[in-house]
């Protein structure tokens, strides 16, 4: 038997685990209330200086090479060893394939849907990390945005930005969002980093950290600790 539909919470910028960073963030004109489902303690390390692991954002191109497809599914692979928190949008395919990696581990993991949360249907592996304390999803957007639009998921984009200490952007299309996201996280001074390929020339010429994976083996993981 599945487990029913989590509690839907309200955390309001008063409230002690609300991220410092979205109080000032420029995407929203005032700090937004956020509506959750699951574990709100997984944002308590984003409220004030972490005392734990970081949290890394994932972002992804919705069309992706091949040979970065697979590196992005080694890299999920190697943060969910890692116990590293992810926190991502998880909307675009890649990024869904890398949530369902996640999902079979035991690392904090924060879902931020480019929609309302009010009514929104979970899987049984979402349900499972719910009750088992290691998924939160939030959204700044009421129940009146049952909808993602590119307008939301900008905004959405930004929150997660704003709330991350590491960005890691797989892949960025020419002249897509993302890849413009990537360099406006770049100029705000966000630490921004990608993973090597001759297939992703656009975001290693911006001078950001590029990452390889090797034997399923990440360097720079062990720094996030």
């Amino acid at each position: 038997m599945s487990a029913p539909t989590p509690n839907l919470q309200t955390l309001f910028p008063k409230d002690a685990t609300y991220p410092i960073a979205l109080k000032t963030s420029a995407a929203f004109k005032t700090a937004p209330p956020l509506a959750a489902i699951g574990n709100l303690d997984l944002l308590a390390q984003n409220a004030t200086p972490p005392s734990c692991s970081k949290t890394l954002a994932l972002f992804c191109s919705k069309q992706c090479p091949g040979d970065l497809i697979l590196k992005t599914y080694d890299l999920a692979q190697a943060l969910r060893d890692a116990n590293i928190s992810v926190i991502s949008g998880f909307h675009t395919p890649i990024e869904q394939d890398c949530l369902k990696i996640l999902l079979r581990g035991i690392q904090p993991i924060i879902h931020c849907p480019a929609r309302s949360i009010h009514q929104m249907r979970l899987s049984p592996a979402q349900k499972q990390a719910i009750g088992a304390n290691r998924l939160l999803l939030i959204s700044p957007f009421s129940a009146s945005y049952p909808r993602i639009t590119a307008e939301l998921a900008a905004k959405r984009n930004a929150m997660i930005g704003a709330i991350a200490h590491i960005i890691l952007i797989a892949y960025a299309a020419p002249n897509s969002k993302t890849l413009a996201l990537a360099q406006s996280l770049i100029a705000a001074g966000k630490f921004v980093a990608t993973l090597a390929s001759p297939s992703n020339p656009l975001l290693q010429e911006q001078g950001i950290v590029v990452l390889d994976i090797n034997n399923e083996e990440l360097d720079f993981i062990t720094t996030l600790q």
